[in-house]
This record gives C-alpha cells, structure tokens and sequence, in this order.
C-alpha cells in the first residue's frame, strides 16, 4: 500500500520533532554540565565559600547561566552534600566542621591510599619524570622569588594545579570512573575545607612541594610501601594543618587570589 503526500509530510514532521526534541535534550544536558563545571570553578577559586547563602538568581549571574540550568543543577549538589536548602533562606553552601572535616579525609584517604597501590606499578617512568619536574619548577620559583610570595597569585596558583593535579591523575590511573566521581565530589568538599582553612598559603608552599617531591622518588623507586607511608604522612599533615592552625592564622597568611565573596557567609 502506498503512502499519501499528507502521510510522507506528517512523517517527515515528526522525525523533525524527534530530532529536535533531542537537541533540545542535549543542549538542556550540556547547560547543567557548564553550570556544574561552573560551580566547582567557584569553590576552587573561593568564589563561593563554606556556610554562605546564596539565591539561585545570585548563583545564575555567578555562573553566567540560564536559571533554568541553575535549577536543574541544584538536585545534583544536594545529593552531593555541597548544599542544601533552607526554607527563607536559599542556598546553603556545605557549613565546614568537624564531622565534614573528618569525613571528607577519611574518603579522601581511603581512595588515594588503593590508588597509589596501582600507580607507583602504572605510571611509566617518563611520567614520574614530568611530574617530579613540574613539582622541582614550583620549588625553584619559590626560593628565587625576589618578590612577596604572597602577592605572587601566578605562582600560587601554579602550585595549587600542580599540586592537585598529581593526586586527581593519581586516581583516574585505577580506570575507576565510579571511584573517580566519588573521589571529585569529596574533592571539592575537602577543598572547601581548605579555602577556610589550609589551601597553599606562601608559608606553605615550600614544605608542601618537598612532602610531594619525598613521595614521588618513592614512586620512581616503585617502592610501594614506602610511597604509602609518604602519602600518608602528607594527607595526615593537611588533616592536622585543618584541625591545629588558627582561622585567623591562615587567613592572614594569605587571601586566595580573585576572592569576590558573594551573600552573606557564616564563620565555621
């Protein structure tokens, strides 16, 4: 039975819908992934700090997103535990204390010390080259600097890239992609820790790149044991950073760079 113009129209029609429909699909898909993405940047950047309120139309002209993509973002950082929302109020960004602090380390702890496992065996030695290279550069700007440490944001920034770039490459080796989500959200729960309490401070700097250095030669090694225990003691020493250095203390040894608070925060 042949098929009528008005059928061969009408089919036309709808495979048009379909395939619009699923365009509109994935642009609404890829708009909540950039404000995500957008969100994170925040918290690494201190843009968005631990405790603060925040609106979702503030949170729109943060991200410079649709409210739409803003919304539908939002179930996504609750079920995440990196907000919640209080009737009157908006947007509460996860409120730093010690049960976060000691969950998040915990976490934290369990993943990188399975990951290191596999990749003191995985990682070739021209990798561990690079690394441990990119870690003795940040070392050498920092004892040349002939400037304040503290106004140098480059280098500040530098290290912070380098420095949690080797633990994140570290974790993505396992070819985990379900441990590696995880170990990204707790990530952004501990460096919230961190903005309010021990991110890479100019007198930090220095002890932090030889803790990272003392771990990789372990590496190189392909001392399994030996760069466990160094990656203990490193992890144990931002813990402890967390829960001995006064609040005052670290912010004054450094404001992280850009910081344009936003709402109303709440002191841990």
């Amino acid at each position: 039975m042949s098929l009528k113009n008005t059928d061969i129209v009408a089919m036309k029609y709808k495979a048009f819908q379909k395939v619009g429909e699923v365009a509109s699909q994935s642009q609404n898909s890829s708009q909540r992934v950039r404000a995500y993405n957008g969100f994170t940047h925040q918290i690494l950047s201190g843009g968005i700090r631990s405790g603060q309120f925040i609106s979702q139309r503030e949170l729109m002209v943060l991200l410079d997103m649709p409210l739409g993509a803003v919304r539908e973002m939002i179930p996504r950082l609750e079920a995440a535990g990196l907000v919640k929302t209080v009737p009157q109020r908006g947007l509460q960004i996860a409120h730093v204390d010690l049960k976060l602090i000691h969950n998040a380390f915990q976490v934290r702890s369990m993943i990188e010390l399975e990951a290191v496992q596999n990749f003191v065996h995985l990682a070739s030695d021209d990798e561990l080259r690079a690394i441990e290279a990119s870690h003795q550069d940040i070392l050498a700007r920092a004892r040349s600097s002939n400037s304040d440490l503290a106004n140098d944001a480059l280098l500040l920034d530098d290290a912070q890239s380098v420095d949690w770039g080797l633990h994140d490459r570290m974790v993505d080796a396992m070819g985990n992609d379900i441990l590696s989500d995880i170990y990204r959200v707790n990530s952004l729960r501990v460096r919230l820790i961190k903005l309010e309490h021990s991110v890479i401070t100019p007198l930090r700097l220095i002890p932090a790149m030889q803790e990272h250095l003392a771990f990789i030669a372990a590496l190189r090694q392909r001392d399994a044991a030996q760069a466990s225990q160094r990656l203990k003691e490193h992890i144990d020493s931002a813990h402890n950073r967390v829960m001995t250095a006064p609040l005052a203390q670290v912010r004054g040894e450094w404001t992280p760079p850009h910081f344009q608070p936003q709402g109303s925060p709440i002191e841990p």
